[in-house]
């Protein structure tokens, strides 16, 4: 019989997420070091998330014990991962061990650190969160941006409008041009699909328009 291990070690993805899926059917406290090692190095991000919820399935105290080192790991998807999973578990004990990650020199990594910073802060540190994600107002590409606009309006209009307007009174153009996609998301969630899309759209005619060309 084929063991955890070598399934998730099959150079086949399907076969992998499949083994994953019947881990976490019935979950093994066995199994918990096994999946959780995989999320380091897993490469397909369907078999990733599917690793992260084989590990919810075990009782919560368990996998954040088990998950707190790898956001330590000197791997970026180790950690970016682990935090992942941790806010999908969304046991608040793991928030002081989040809390570093929020200047974390990884792209991906912030990027989660932001989503399970949100997802676990508790209500008398919203305010402090709030301060501490205004900083990367207006750094990085859209994606990046994204991201924190969507941190900014998971903690709620109440706690965010008061600190976007410090940070566009006081920032650059890049930033006030970031509070306003920001404030824009805020009260309208599905603001920044439409924006996708019509970006999808003109690259798709800037396309077209260059192969014309030649």
């Amino acid at each position: 019989m084929t063991t955890l291990t070598d399934a998730l070690a099959h150079p086949r993805s399907s076969v992998r997420l499949q083994a994953v899926m019947a881990a976490g059917t019935t979950p093994d406290p066995a199994d918990l070091d096994v999946l959780v090692e995989r999320c380091a190095v897993e490469p397909d991000f369907f078999v990733r998330d599917m690793l992260t919820w084989a590990l919810t399935r075990h009782p919560a105290p368990q996998v954040v014990a088990r998950v707190l080192p790898e956001l330590e790991q000197p791997e970026p998807q180790a950690r970016s991962q682990a935090l992942h999973t941790l806010s999908k578990v969304g046991d608040p004990a793991a928030w002081p061990a989040v809390q570093p990650l929020l200047a974390d020199h990884d792209d991906e990594v912030l990027r989660a650190a932001w989503r399970t910073a949100v997802a676990l802060v508790p209500d008398d540190e919203r305010d402090a969160l709030a301060r501490t994600l205004a900083v990367q107002l207006g750094i990085g590409a859209r994606e990046r941006r994204l991201s924190l606009s969507r941190a900014l309006v998971g903690l709620g209009e109440e706690t965010v409008a008061p600190v976007l307007a410090t940070a566009a009174e006081r920032g650059s153009d890049a930033v006030r041009e970031h509070v306003a996609d920001t404030e824009r998301l805020l009260h309208d969630p599905d603001a920044a699909s439409s924006h996708a899309l019509e970006r999808a759209r003109r690259e798709v005619a800037l396309g077209r328009t260059r192969s014309a060309k030649g």
